[in-house]
């Protein structure tokens, strides 16, 4: 063979340049999306704003001044001011404490109920599977919010009650999903394998089903992230969550909505941040199930 028809069949194999690092340079480049980059931006400030809300306001989020009331952004008041004279950005920031602390919750409650229910329903199987699976479907059938407002008037307003009374709502998600994946992982041949090894039940679901049936949970992680904190925010705004003057988005938007023609900030900027957290989420909970085989 010559030297040319070899350096060709070389170049080939290998891609642009022998080691391929060209080619892993675009492959890399190509998988950046500024969508996501932008997703993961929001919800990095978010959580800066939730850890560390002094970083980025340093006035108080209950109190204000009554000459400064209904100002608009702008000067030392970057979103401009309520009917009280509180300074709305800040009133934002520390309202996140809120807002994103409760979606917390109600993601735990959710993924530790559920994913128990679907695990139990899918490995036990029989009059077991049978019996959780037709409590998931009757709590499919009630809508999620009059749920939520259900519960919440047997535990209480607060945002603790709100949180958990929307974690309880996402239970049936999380469990059928759970019960599907577990379902769909025990038929593998090297689950087979593993019981025909001598491997007991609580091994085998310990080191091959659960991590193999997580994948698309933790993709439900994230956008019932994003549905708890509209769902809180919901219940806020209809006066269920925090009372005033806790600085809650969902609050932030129902005291607003007084001024909408001489305060429009009050509820618009409250709002786009709710949307923007709610799609950040979204978007990342999208880009995890693709990477999913």
């Amino acid at each position: 063979m010559s030297q040319t028809t070899l350096t060709s069949a070389t170049a080939r194999t290998a891609g642009p340049g022998l080691d391929g690092t060209p080619r892993r340079r675009r492959l890399l480049g190509s998988r950046i999306q500024p969508g996501l980059l932008l997703s993961w931006l929001v919800l990095g400030i978010v959580t800066l704003w939730v850890i560390a809300p002094g970083l980025f306001t340093s006035q108080s989020a209950t109190s204000g001044t009554a000459r400064e009331k209904l100002l608009p952004p702008g000067g030392g008041h970057l979103l401009g001011t309520d009917e009280l004279g509180r300074d709305l950005f800040s009133r934002i920031v520390h309202g996140s404490v809120h807002s994103v602390s409760g979606a917390l919750v109600a993601v735990a409650v959710g993924l530790i109920v559920g994913t128990f229910l679907g695990l139990l329903a899918g490995s036990v199987g029989g009059i077991t599977d049978s019996v959780v699976m037709r409590i998931v479907d009757v709590l499919l059938s009630i809508p999620g919010l009059l749920l939520s407002l259900s519960i919440i008037i047997i535990l209480g307003f607060g945002t603790v009650n709100a949180a958990i009374a929307v974690g309880i709502g996402s239970v049936a998600s999380f469990a059928r999903l759970s019960r599907s994946e577990v379902l769909r992982v025990r038929r593998s041949d090297f689950v087979e394998a593993a019981f025909g090894s001598g491997g007991t039940f609580a091994a085998v679901l310990r080191r091959h089903i659960l991590p193999n049936s997580a994948g698309p949970v933790l993709a439900l992680v994230a956008l019932q992230f994003g549905s708890a904190i509209l769902a809180i925010s919901t219940l806020g705004f209809l006066g269920y969550g925090a009372p005033p003057p806790t600085p809650e988005w969902g609050l932030l938007i129902a005291e607003g909505r007084s001024y909408l023609a001489t305060a429009w900030w009050l509820t618009t900027y409250p709002g786009l941040v709710v949307v923007a957290v709610v799609l950040s989420t979204n978007r990342i909970s999208h880009s995890v199930r693709k990477v999913q085989p």
